[in-house]
């Protein structure tokens, strides 16, 4: 199979799981090679998600692995197809930036999301009004037809809390983004309102964390938690700056970021006052 130089998130995560599968099984690169009768540069490429692997190779090697239970193996070969597929968010490949499609398939593939924002409302509960003028705001050169492509992309992500096997969210949002005025006062006033509204729904939770509470001190920026379907995957988290993005893999590091989310759930207001806390936001608008 060819080198693949910039693997998708969804290969990493199957190129982490056969990679910890072997180590959990006590083998060694020398040893999965056996098991295919190749090289161990094959088994490093399939490992450091720059080369795929075929399907009687990937039954061989969880064969190798001692993975037995048909749900567990029907997952990895599911995640092994899904590597290779493109979704919808293949539509816009050419129109939005390609950091921005990976995270998009990623967030596609959750089950869970715990997602913290400290300066904007988080974009799956975004209005199309307000990301209009978040994007007009944030790239003011922005032709029309890139606007309106950032506006169906987060319609389509949208989805994922309406499929049938919908997106657990969870939310925590600093109090100041409800005051953060992105454009005109009727496009605040019906986000917020949005806001009341989508909190009702049963995979949504929202929590405003107040302005006066001492652990604002601890929102260093805008982070996701991702959690996968497979009790076997690790979770990832994701962070961004206005010039990159970073992925965190390791467990340590997602340990810090989940640890500081519970400590933010339990500093925030609880759902029905983070709903009086928008209310009075919507009634200072007034």
């Amino acid at each position: 199979m060819p080198i693949n130089s910039n693997p998708t998130i969804r290969q990493r995560r199957l190129a982490k799981r056969l990679r910890e599968l072997r180590t959990a099984a006590g083998l060694t690169h020398a040893d999965a090679a056996k098991v295919l009768g190749s090289a161990e540069s094959k088994v490093g490429r399939i490992e450091n998600a720059q080369s795929g692997v075929r399907l009687p190779d990937l039954r061989a090697l969880m064969d190798a692995y001692g993975v037995t239970e048909p749900a567990e193996r029907c997952e990895i070969e599911l995640l092994s197809r899904e590597a290779k597929q493109k979704g919808w968010w293949s539509r816009y490949a050419d129109t939005v930036d390609s950091a921005y499609a990976a995270y998009v398939a990623v967030e596609w593939d959750a089950s869970e999301l715990y997602n913290v924002e400290t300066s904007l409302v988080p974009g799956l509960l975004q209005t199309p009004e307000y990301t209009k003028a978040v994007v007009e705001l944030q790239a003011p050169d922005a032709t029309a037809e890139h606007v309106e492509t950032q506006i169906s992309v987060r319609r389509e992500r949208r989805k994922a809390l309406t499929r049938d096997s919908p997106l657990q969210l969870w939310v925590i949002i600093a109090e100041s983004v409800l005051h953060h005025r992105v454009g005109s006062t009727e496009t605040m006033k019906a986000q917020l309102e949005a806001l009341v509204e989508e909190s009702r729904q049963s995979n949504v939770q929202l929590q405003v964390l107040p302005q006066n509470d001492p652990m604002n001190a601890c929102l260093f920026g805008p982070f996701v938690i991702i959690s996968f379907p497979s009790s076997a995957e690790t979770d990832i988290v994701y962070t961004e700056s206005p010039t990159s993005v970073v992925y965190y893999e390791e467990s340590a590091d997602v340990e810090t970021y989940t640890t500081l989310f519970r400590r933010l759930n339990m500093a925030a207001a609880n759902v029905s006052m983070s709903r009086a806390l928008i209310r009075r936001a919507l009634d200072g608008m007034d």
